[in-house]
């Protein structure tokens, strides 16, 4: 069968999950739930310019998520399925901006394995079912560096793929803030400089693109400076950008944080980085595209290496590069066969290494108390298709290898969507609350959680829900001048407050909750449990 034909039908069983069964699992708490609730809020209130969540006002991110979920609430109703479809569109415009930088830097086949390599990304498509926000701004950054790219590659055509750069960069903006421009911008300027053309920054229309950015962004800002002045804004700018740049707001992260990150995030395709790196330099037009693409990777990530705040979500831009650069080696970019023949080798290697730990780890009889349904499909396929690649990747079949490698991922990725995901319920305990919350609870009960992070039951419950973290004081006044309320609570904590609350209490639902830390979760550390609690007895 002839190559292209069969890498279109792969690229379309692998795009198919990330619009499948969107509704199957509940909200990830916590940012999701921000970009679902904070929607339903707006369109509550009637105000699109305010921007609330839990009925407290919420500025520390520019308005355009909520306008787009919002819009898809206006024309399909509210519910955590609708809110995902923007998602899941967002990690399809990515697979066409990785096809379109691989196509313009070497061929349709490139574009083809960089569409495939963003597709079948494990962790793209679960990014892709619950971060907003950074799904979008990573779109906006790919669709700034494509049109560039194309820009340069089309001379003729360069002021309608500026304008398009520009509205993609501005567009960004409002959907995450300035990052979204300073980070191309950067990168730019660095292959301007690397290229000895300097002076064609003004080829780059800036002025232009300053009245196109300040089109799209300034209405929103000024209609807020007309409400509030300048405390949101100044707020946003330097609050959420300039001071958690200087200053960490997380677990401080050292200089080698990223490098795991960039690996992780397009497994196993980022393995390609390396025979990417020793493809042999040249003079020609397409050289001087890749230099593009490693100085994008390698701003970003040294960009945020130098930040005091360090999350893995920051660099997620990086990975239509990744796939580009990936897809090219993937065409017979030139390259030294052997490396590449040796890292479709140790990915092979990794996946079936990968399905002996899963099967220790949550195939049954550990310490764990996880009980996750479609392991055994995923230890079967990982195990016999990483087998089957390193084998044919050492005897130099490297289609062969690549293919099997993506077959695998693709196929694992619909085990996980079909049969795993909704399995995860069992340990997302905010549904089964809501519920008995909603069931038993007055007009004027007081829903309170105590040392928790579970933002989501706010759209489940469409009510306020009171939070209270570490000192007890201010939920103890709080149960005190509540007649009826509803607490939840980690059941070490519900321990440990016994006596001081002020009435017989009951627990009237138990659930266990999901370990985010990998090394709990490789422990076999028994779960968390939490308890929902009422003085509602009777």
């Amino acid at each position: 069968m002839p190559r292209r034909p069969l890498l279109v039908a792969l690229l379309a069983a692998a795009a198919l999950p990330y619009f499948i069964g969107l509704g199957d699992s509940s909200i990830w708490d916590a940012n999701e739930a921000f970009y679902a609730e904070t929607p339903r809020e707006m369109i509550a209130a009637g105000d699109y310019i305010n921007p609330s969540f839990n009925d407290l006002p919420r500025f520390n991110k520019p308005v355009l998520s909520y306008w787009v979920v919002a819009g898809f609430y206006k024309a399909f109703g509210v519910s955590v399925a609708v809110e995902r479809i923007p998602i899941a569109l967002s990690a399809l415009a990515l697979m066409g901006v990785a096809f379109g930088l691989a196509r313009a830097i070497k061929s349709t086949e490139a574009g083809l394995w960089a569409a495939i390599a963003i597709a079948s990304s494990p962790r793209v498509l679960m990014f892709a079912r619950r971060i907003f926000i950074d799904m979008w701004v990573t779109m906006f950054m790919a669709l700034t560096l494509l049109w560039f790219v194309l820009a340069e590659r089309s001379p003729e055509r360069r002021g309608r793929y500026l304008v398009l750069m520009y509205a993609s960069a501005g567009l960004g903006m409002l959907t995450k803030g300035p990052v979204a421009i300073v980070l191309p911008g950067l990168v730019f300027l660095a292959w301007l400089l690397w290229q000895r053309r300097l002076g064609d920054i003004t080829r780059m229309r800036p002025i232009l693109g300053a009245a196109i950015v300040l089109a799209i962004v300034a209405p929103w800002y000024v209609a807020l400076y007309a409400q509030h002045g300048w405390q949101h804004i100044v707020g946003f700018f330097w609050g959420e950008n300039v001071a958690r740049y200087a200053d960490a707001v997380a677990p401080e992260r050292g200089l080698l944080f990223y490098p795991p990150v960039v690996i992780g995030d397009l497994f196993p395709w980022s393995l390609l980085l390396l025979p990417a790196a020793l493809l042999k330099p040249g003079q020609s037009p397409v050289v001087f595209l890749r230099r593009l693409l490693w100085l994008w990777l390698i701003v970003i990530v040294g960009f945020f290496t130098l930040s005091a705040t360090k999350q893995d979500l920051y660099i997620f831009p990086v990975t239509v590069a990744v796939a580009a650069l990936a897809g090219e080696v993937l065409a017979g970019g030139g390259t030294r066969e052997r490396w590449t023949r040796w890292m479709l080798a140790l990915a092979g290697t990794l996946l079936w290494a990968g399905a002996v730990i899963v099967q220790r780890v949550f195939g049954g009889g550990g310490a764990h108390d996880y009980q996750l349904d479609g392991v055994l499909a995923i230890v079967v396929i990982a195990g016999t298709a990483g087998l089957a690649a390193t084998m044919l990747a050492l005897v130099s079949r490297i289609f062969a290898a690549a293919l099997t490698i993506a077959v695998c991922m693709v196929a694992l990725n619909w085990v996980f969507v079909l049969r795993t995901l909704p399995s995860f319920e069992r340990y997302k305990p905010v549904v089964p609350m809501s519920d008995a919350i909603k069931a038993r609870a007055g007009r004027d009960a007081a829903v309170l959680h105590y040392n928790v992070a579970m933002p989501s039951m706010v759209f489940y419950l469409q009510r306020h829900v009171d939070q209270f973290y570490e000192d007890p004081a201010p939920l103890l006044e709080k149960i005190r001048a509540s007649p009826e309320y509803y607490l939840v609570l980690g059941a070490t904590d519900y321990a440990a407050l016994g006596a001081e609350l002020p009435a017989r209490t009951c627990v009237i639902e138990r659930r266990p909750l999901f370990d985010m830390k990998l090394k709990n979760v490789l422990a076999g550390k028994t779960l968390p449990e939490l308890v929902l609690v009422t003085n509602r007895c009777g």
